[in-house]
């Protein structure tokens, strides 16, 4: 047996400060150095939650895709989120890919957050559960995780400067709680510091809450690294207890710190301290040659089938949260009108950083035509006036030439974006590169005039069926060109093509070359489909709904409205799809909506239709899951992991934006299902609300005395299925405060869950942990938790909206 510890120890006596200074820095935008003479290999890290990228965004490597973090957690099911973890471990390692930055596990605070598609839920607790799942799947193949991000990222607006000003209460019972639960529960072998401030310091420098509640109260005892140029300052970095700065090469750490430890500036036992847990990190990944990994292969989870996950995951993840008259499911032999942009044309997954390339999605339209005898199509409206990536249609790969023109390398692209941050294509140096061409073939699925734009800086010259429509150039204007990176595409030309008949496309970028931290080229082909007349689109969708037995419309958002970078102006959905469903509807009274959103969204004719589905951004088979919901051959699975409202107006917490660069989070402890219940305004759906094909009768809850100095009691519920078919129902409790509660605080909160399965006329039960913590606030006079005695009420049912049975627990 080898001791890591003394492997370690002897590792790091044999590096001196530059070498350890040079560790602590990447190399490049995804990787850490290798140092040969220790024996160690470059530590790979690569973004996910929801597939694993590598270190190029290219289709030369695809990725499986999952289902967003938001739908993992609609599952209400920790080991579902474990399995996906496995696999994801999995990809880790078919990718060589060490570390992966994931999960995130910042908290819906507000609807209008722009990343929440990325995030699991309101609730502290459901989030920690989830992603305690999803750390202990990822580490148990082998690959190490990085919950991110640390802490009170809840919002990107200012992201990289605003001063997020929390209550200390507040800090610990939500914004902390799920680092604190996953740390404990999961020992995640890292943590990613966010871009943001919490009351003053930013985080890649805040010693009292990295230092002292992350590594002292907790035990942390992994890796902490920055988000990607978060880190600012050298010795307030290092005294604050970031570990790794990234990306690389040019960057805070690096030469920078050794220079600042001969400067006096800095103690080199922090160096010390840091390289430590790089080791430590290098050790259980099998990076540290000599040191078992921390999970030998022969004990790593067994094979999965990437596309078999994500398909199931997507079903169970489904949220139905309208059934009237039992519209659903429907009989196999439905004739049905598909009506939506989104139907055809579909988004698995949310923008930024999340992004991966999947080998194949497929769409709702897809999985319903192969699975139904008659199914009829219309777009019904357009949902984005603006231009997106070129992708379908499109067959394109980049070609890299200096300044002479001699080519220097290509590569197969996903779609019209090239994203190399600090990895280039073989035989590709930066400092040779002069231009890029994206090139390639376009076959038009309509006729009509197509209109073809850019993304990114430099010149450009673009080409379309040999004829050159734009020459000319885009600056960023004085502005950060990262934050360019996320404005919309810039129209330059309208082309008349014909469908079916292909075409040359090229685009020539004159790379400019810059002084940023990294080496980094991100440009861009774009595309927008003929502009057909609105009223004859919605004419179209009104006459193939008239004709069908059932019409499914999918309405959705794009990337302008979730994505990373920005947050939410409002709740509705883009463009008319409003308009379109009130439409359907009036001619079809079995019209089913299906949500393609990562979050919420308003729905103003939601009592207006037959039924309701909720798809999340539902990963790459979308649209096989979602036939398996429609007709009966899986049960809609999910329960609201966040409250959906209404409408904006009555969302108790909506703002984002800060004012002087500061985020004042004035609502304290009431955010999500809590706010909710203390404004007193009903929402459109509660949290934990999800309707099954199948009816539940809640028997009897008995409690039973804990297991341990964490627990208040144990509650063992019973429910027996009084449906006509098989089904699964997640068991929700709440602990509810005593009526004379002298302390303010939430109503109640959720204390703990379970799934069970059960045939038709059967039972089933599950014992359930109700945590000390659900009657626990934190003292902020005494910086300590305090529990706040007296006789609660464990209140079980199948939402917070439907509690069914109330029973005392007694907390001293």
């Amino acid at each position: 047996m080898v001791d890591h510890d003394a492997a370690i120890a002897a590792a790091l006596a044999e590096l001196d400060l530059d070498a350890k200074a040079r560790l602590l820095a990447g190399r490049g935008m995804w990787s850490l150095p290798a140092l040969p003479e220790i024996g160690l290999a470059p530590l790979v890290m690569s973004d996910g939650p929801i597939g694993v990228r590598g270190v190029r965004w290219s289709a030369s490597d695809p990725s499986i895709a999952l289902p967003s973090p938001t739908a993992l957690a609609a599952t209400w099911d920790p080991e579902l989120a474990r399995r996906a973890g496995h696999l994801l471990a999995q990809e880790a390692r078919r990718k060589g890919v060490h570390v992966l930055l994931a999960p995130t596990v910042n908290l819906h605070r507000s609807p209008l957050g722009g990343r929440h598609f990325e995030c699991y839920s309101e609730d502290p607790h459901l989030t920690g559960e989830i992603g305690t799942g999803y750390v202990r799947g990822v580490q148990e193949g082998g690959v190490g995780t990085t919950v991110k991000h640390f802490v009170a990222n809840d919002a990107e607006t200012e992201r990289f400067t605003v001063d997020n000003i929390v209550g200390e209460r507040a800090l610990r019972e939500l914004y902390l709680a799920p680092f604190e639960a996953i740390v404990k529960q999961a020992r995640p072998w890292g943590v990613m510091a966010a871009y943001n401030s919490v009351n003053g310091p930013t985080m890649t420098e805040h010693a009292g809450l990295q230092n002292e509640v992350l590594r002292g109260e907790w035990g942390f005892d992994g890796c902490i690294v920055s988000d990607w140029f978060a880190a600012r300052h050298t010795a307030r970095a290092i005294r604050g207890g970031l570990d790794i700065a990234m990306p690389g090469p040019r960057t805070v750490y690096g030469e920078a710190l050794a220079a600042a430890v001969r400067a006096g500036d800095v103690d080199e036992s922090l160096v010390d301290d840091a390289v430590r847990n790089v080791l430590r990190l290098a050790a259980r990944v099998g990076a540290l040659e000599g040191v078992p990994a921390a999970v030998p292969p022969e004990q790593r989870p067994d094979r999965i089938d990437g596309h078999a996950l994500a398909r199931e995951i997507a079903h169970r993840a489904f949220v139905l949260v309208r059934n009237e008259n039992r519209a659903l499911p429907l009989q196999p032999s439905a004739d049905v009108a598909v009506i939506g942009r989104a139907a055809r044309d579909a988004r698995v997954l949310g923008g930024g950083s999340a992004q991966v390339f999947p080998d194949r999605v497929v769409s709702p339209l897809d999985g319903l035509r192969a699975a139904l005898p008659d199914v009829t199509f219309a777009v019904g409206t357009e949902i984005n006036d603006e231009l997106t990536a070129a992708g379908t249609g499109f067959a394109l790969r980049a070609v890299v030439r200096d300044a002479d023109g001699r080519v220097l390398g290509e590569e197969a692209l996903p779609n019209g974006m090239v994203q190399w941050h600090g990895d280039f294509p073989e035989g590709v140096r930066y400092d040779e590169l002069h231009s890029v061409e994206i090139t390639g073939t376009f076959t038009p699925q309509d006729s009509g005039k197509h209109t073809f734009g850019t993304k990114g800086l430099g010149g450009f010259e673009l080409t379309v069926a040999g004829a050159v429509v734009f020459d000319g150039e885009h600056s960023a204007d004085g502005r950060d060109p990262f934050d360019v990176f996320f404005d919309a595409p810039v129209p330059r030309a309208e082309v008349e093509l014909t469908a079916g008949e292909a075409v040359e496309v090229s685009l020539v970028n004159v790379v400019p070359k810059t002084t940023a931290a990294l080496d980094s080229i991100a440009v861009g082909l774009a595309h927008r489909g003929p502009q057909r007349d609105a009223e004859e689109l919605l004419d179209e969708a009104v006459a193939a709904a008239r004709a069908a037995g059932t019409a499914i419309v999918v309405v959705a958002t794009t990337d302008r409205v979730e994505s990373e970078g920005f947050d939410r102006t409002s709740l509705r959905l883009p463009g008319r799809q409003d308009e379109l469903v009130r439409r359907v509807a009036a001619v079809n009274p079995n019209t089913v909506v299906v949500v393609n959103s990562g979050s919420p969204v308003e729905m103003p004719w939601r009592d207006d239709v037959a039924a309701v589905l909720l798809s999340w951004f539902p990963g790459q088979e979308a649209g096989a899951a979602l036939a398996d919901v429609l007709l009966g051959v899986e049960e809609p699975g999910g329960r609201l992991p966040t409250t959906w409202p209404t409408q904006l107006a009555d969302a108790p917490v909506t703002r984002v934006s800060p004012t002087d660069g500061r985020l004042h989070y004035d609502e304290g402890v009431f955010i999500g299902y809590r706010a909710w219940q203390r404004a007193g305004t009903a929402p459109a759906y509660c949290f934990g609300h999800g309707l099954g094909y199948t009816d539940w009768h809640y028997e009897s809850a008995e409690l039973t005395a804990p297991e341990g100095p964490d627990e208040l009691a144990r509650i063992t519920v019973r429910v027996r299925n009084t449906g006509d078919r098989a089904g699964r129902e997640v068991l929700q409790v709440y602990l509810a405060v005593p009526e004379a509660d002298a302390v303010e605080r939430p109503a109640r909160r959720l204390a703990g869950f379970a799934s069970v399965t059960a045939e038709p006329g059967a039972t089933a039960e599950a014992t359930i942990a109700l945590p000390r913590r659900a009657a626990e606030i934190w003292d902020e006079s005494a910086g300590a938790w305090r529990l706040i005695p007296g006789t609660y009420t464990a209140e079980t049912g199948h939402s917070l909206d439907d509690l069914r049975l109330h029973t005392p627990v007694r907390a001293t």
